[in-house]
């Protein structure tokens, strides 16, 4: 995979989906996110330290990190609810990660889990391009 196509994957959660809590994300679109979150946070602080000559120098590149940080806030939680509801989760379960220990670990469960296959009550699935056409009366058989 090209780091264009990476970088269309982030583009994608940020700059299409800012503020989109509905729906439903993929694995992909969520885990690209975060790496990207997590590249972007250590490449803020590798520069801010390689760049600091000082105690007061610091404070600049804290300041962007922070800056960064706000400006990224909502995507991350509307690509987590979007990644929750891909895996038939309402986005409420996004609040089990403030119970200590076991919240954390149940949403990188959720989080890693592979997503409804077909549609779902949140959307059409992401992944697959799935026709309910052709899927009307099999239910019934």
């Amino acid at each position: 995979m090209k780091v264009k196509d990476l970088m269309n994957w982030y583009l994608k959660v940020v700059r299409d989906n800012y503020a989109n809590f509905s729906g439903r994300a993929r694995r992909k679109e969520y885990w690209i996110f975060y790496l990207f979150q997590l590249l972007i946070f250590f490449g803020i602080v590798f520069l801010g330290g390689a760049f600091s000559y000082d105690d007061d120098s610091t404070s600049i590149p804290l300041a962007i990190l922070g800056l960064y940080m706000l400006r990224t806030f909502i995507p991350f939680l509307a690509v987590t609810v979007r990644r929750l509801h891909d895996t038939g989760k309402s986005g409420w379960w996004i609040l089990s990660a403030f119970i200590p220990y076991v919240g954390k670990l149940l949403m990188i469960i959720f989080c890693v889990s592979e997503g409804d296959v077909g549609p779902n009550k949140y959307g059409k699935d992401p992944k697959n391009n799935y026709d309910e056409i052709n899927d009307i009366g099999n239910s019934l058989e």
